[in-house]
This record gives C-alpha cells, structure tokens and sequence, in this order.
C-alpha cells in the first residue's frame, strides 16, 4: 500500500495533530498510541475500498483526498470501537471528520466492507443494515423512524437529498432519485426509484447494473 505524501508514523501524528486543533483539550498525545496500535488494520480497510472503486488509484491513499480521508477517519474510529471499546477516543475521531467533511457517520455503525462517498457534505446515517457496494452522494440521510431501522441490499445508489427512512427494505441494485424520499417503503431491487404521488414511488427497470459504474466487479 502506497501512502501518499505520508508514512505510517507522520500520518498518525497528522491525525493527532488535526484532533488536538479541533478539540484541544491536550489529549491528544494520549491518542497516539492508541491510533498507532489500530492504524494498519484500519488503512487496510480503507485500501479496500480505494481498490474496488473505479477512478480511484488501487493501492494508494491520499491524506488530500477529502473522500478517502473522510472513509480513513470512520475506519479509524470504527476499527478503534471494536478493538478497544475507547469511547472517548473514537468520539474525537467522529468529530473531526464531522468538523472536516460534514458528515454524520458514528464510529459505532457498522458500514460495508466497500462503499464509495462522492461528495460527503450533509451526510447521515443511521445505525441500520448496510449492504456492500454502497454509493453516497451529498445531503442523503438514512434515518430510524420510531426505533425502526432501514435494510439496505448490495449496489444501492443514494444521489444527492436522498433519503431512507424506517422500516424501509431497499432491494440491491436500487439507485434512489436525486430527492427523493423512501420512507417505510420497499423497493424491489435492480430499479430506478422515483418520486410519486402521496408519498409513493415509483420503481423502473434498471437497464445495467449501477455499481459497474462505480466498482471495479
């Protein structure tokens, strides 16, 4: 794995160095081991998804990325969840990637082992099921709606104020509009999903797969 303009040492400090400025309540030199002893697993997370996605270099990260710097941070912070319970730690890392890149993504949600944000301003999400090959796009939100949680199947493209909410079960291969709002609704998967009337949608064929588009498959 190639990291570009950094090593594995000087990209930890950079991290540290990025939450002590945001959040400088002089933590911060407590942190790095901690990032340390997480840094490989999460990196190779993070290369994974650098791999699959087409107009990404494979094997390379770039701390200048906002994309892959924005995917670098939940991995960090998630990979530091899992193996460390560290709260305190992880919560640091979720707000300097909410500070940086606008997004709402805690360590705690579970995302796929691939996915691809194109532009991350305004996104949310919720704790729900999140199927591999995801796309994101700005301002899409997937949210709860009385403690209950959507299910997102495989290839499934959300496009700029996109939303999934509730007890919503999004087939794989949907790609939900640009606006538009799925909310306690079902898709059957392999469509385009539409606005319709009264909160209904829409839901057209899908002439090829959308994450061809986007994943190297």
């Amino acid at each position: 794995m190639e990291l570009i303009g950094q090593t594995g040492a000087s990209l930890a400090t950079y991290t540290c160095e990025q939450v002590d400025r945001l959040i400088p309540d002089g933590q911060a030199r407590a942190m790095r081991p901690v990032i340390e002893r997480n840094l490989d697993e999460a990196l190779a997370r993070t290369v994974r998804c650098i791999d699959a996605v087409k107009m990404w270099k494979p094997g390379a990260f770039n701390y200048l990325h906002s994309s892959q710097y924005c995917q670098y941070l939940y991995y960090l912070a998630n990979t530091i969840w899992r193996n460390e319970r560290d709260a305190q730690n992880c919560t640091r890392l979720f707000l300097l990637n909410k500070a940086l890149n606008g997004i709402d993504l805690f360590y705690e949600i579970e995302m796929p082992e691939i996915f691809f944000i194109g532009h991350s301003v305004g996104i949310v999400l919720a704790k729900a099921t999140y199927g591999n090959y995801l796309v994101l796009y700005q301002n899409s939100t997937v949210g709860k709606n009385h403690g209950a949680a959507p299910v997102i199947g495989d290839g499934v493209v959300m496009y700029p104020n996109s939303a999934i909410i509730g007890r919503s079960r999004v087939g794989a291969g949907s790609v939900i509009a640009q606006g538009v709002g799925v909310i306690n609704r079902d898709t059957p998967g392999d469509c385009l999903v539409f606005a319709g009337q009264g909160g209904d949608l829409v839901c057209k064929p899908a002439t090829q797969p959308a994450l061809e588009e986007y994943f190297r498959v």
